[in-house]
């Protein structure tokens, strides 16, 4: 199977800027030599073998710095960048068709570029550059040259530093499904997943997760209204910058450490359900063309939906599930007893008509479950649900678990007890 390791990149920051630069570069002239011959010709698109042609053309005398497959590469982000918006916009999604220069892009290697010598993954640059060597752990060298797909050079925003994150086949097949049956996940802000397979419901409750996005949003702007009382680039302003991004990366692994737990938990629930498909509610849009105010507005731009169904999707089709999306449209909203509609408030959904009560994203999940088996909502039973604490493990706890008093997590809570987590 595809995997992507991420090694740390120790090769100087000049060197690497520069080579970011040069993809950056390459990229930018594909995209306004593109449209430039677009205005000119009524509006015909050049096809992806004519970009590259022109490209190559208008920088023959410059001096080279990358390998001509990486060079392949950045010219060729333009035309993959039109697929996926053509994609978005077939499925629905408004999406703008690349048009921003980019002063600095991740350079790629493809596997014609990548060589393999005494555990040391070396990678070409142009003729009569030295090629790059990144020193690789056991596991990854003993794989082989054929193994290594692509390795890009990526800067991270967040830590101010680039890392390796290498394209790896590993040979692993992904295992038979654990069954045939169907689970429904649906995602939310404040229980990041709740799972139902009709018979059991599970909600994963993390408020570490929430309050470490909410301690990072206000302890970053404390920082930076600091920094806005200093003179750029001063002493002072600099030694605020890497407190804030010293800041940021540690609360970006806390961050990611939990979302891989979350995710982590979802699957193991569907494996020991027996499940086929896991059917996420999709909410890909929610936030588009609303404006529910700052403070609801801060609150679904910090909600990683995306990362966690990402995480989600990679994890189950490794233990060889299968994961679509099921439209959420008035899935909390319908009740899976009468089938009347009513918006619910709080975290319990209470029935208008028939008076039924329940947990809220457990009503959602159901009907999503309904919905993906059905075609319909309202078709599955909502059952009362156990709770998950994923939390950051710490020194004195027990290495390996992941789960904060495993008893209590799984022990069953009566809908006032669910209100109040």
């Amino acid at each position: 199977m595809i995997r992507t390791h991420i090694l740390p990149c120790h090769i100087p920051t000049q060197e690497a800027d520069a080579l970011n630069r040069e993809s950056g570069r390459i990229y930018t002239g594909v995209v306004v030599e593109h449209w430039r011959a677009y205005r000119k010709s009524t509006k015909q698109w050049l096809s992806p073998t004519s970009e590259e042609k022109l490209s190559d053309f208008l920088t023959r005398y410059d001096t080279p710095l990358l390998h001509a497959h990486s060079k392949d590469a950045a010219q060729q982000g333009f035309a993959k960048a039109v697929n996926t918006t053509r994609a978005l916009r077939k499925a629905g999604t408004p999406a703008h068709f690349p048009h921003r220069r980019k002063y600095y892009r991740t350079t790629i290697w493809k596997s014609t570029g990548i060589r393999l010598s005494a555990g040391s993954l070396l990678l070409a640059r142009a003729r009569g550059l030295a090629p790059i060597g990144i020193t690789l752990p056991d596991k990854l060298s003993a794989l082989g040259k054929a193994a290594f797909v692509e390795a890009r050079l990526v800067y991270d925003r967040v830590t101010a530093k680039y890392t390796w994150h290498l394209v790896v086949e590993d040979g692993a097949v992904a295992p038979n499904a654990p069954g045939t049956s169907v689970i429904a996940v649906d995602m939310g802000e404040i229980h990041p997943a709740v799972c139902t397979d009709g018979a059991t419901t599970l909600v994963i409750s993390c408020k570490a997760l929430r309050a470490a996005r909410q301690y990072t949003q206000k302890r970053g702007a404390k920082l930076r209204s600091l920094q806005d009382t200093k003179v750029k680039g001063s002493r002072r302003w600099k030694r605020l910058k890497r407190r804030e991004t010293r800041f940021r990366a540690k609360h970006k692994r806390t961050i990611g450490d939990l979302e891989h737990k979350i995710s982590r938990a979802v699957v193991d629930y569907a494996h020991g359900c027996g499940a086929g498909i896991v059917a996420i509610g999709d909410v890909r849009d929610i936030a588009d063309k609303t404006d529910k105010g700052h403070v609801q507005n801060q609150r679904m731009s910090t909600w990683a939906h995306g990362r966690i169904r990402s995480y989600i999707t990679y994890k189950a089709e490794y233990a060889g599930m299968k994961v679509v999306l099921v439209d959420e449209a008035y899935t909390t909203q319908s009740c899976p007893t009468c089938r009347h509609r009513t918006k619910p408030k709080g975290r319990v959904y209470t029935c208008l008509a028939c008076g039924f009560r329940g947990h809220r994203d457990a009503v959602g999940a159901a009907n999503i479950l309904s919905r993906h088996v059905y075609g319909e909502l309202c078709r599955v039973r909502v059952t009362e649900p156990k709770y998950r604490h994923p939390y950051i493990t710490g020194k004195r706890s027990s290495p390996g678990t992941g789960y904060l008093l495993q008893g209590m997590a799984w022990a069953g809570h009566t809908v006032q007890e669910a209100a109040a987590l």
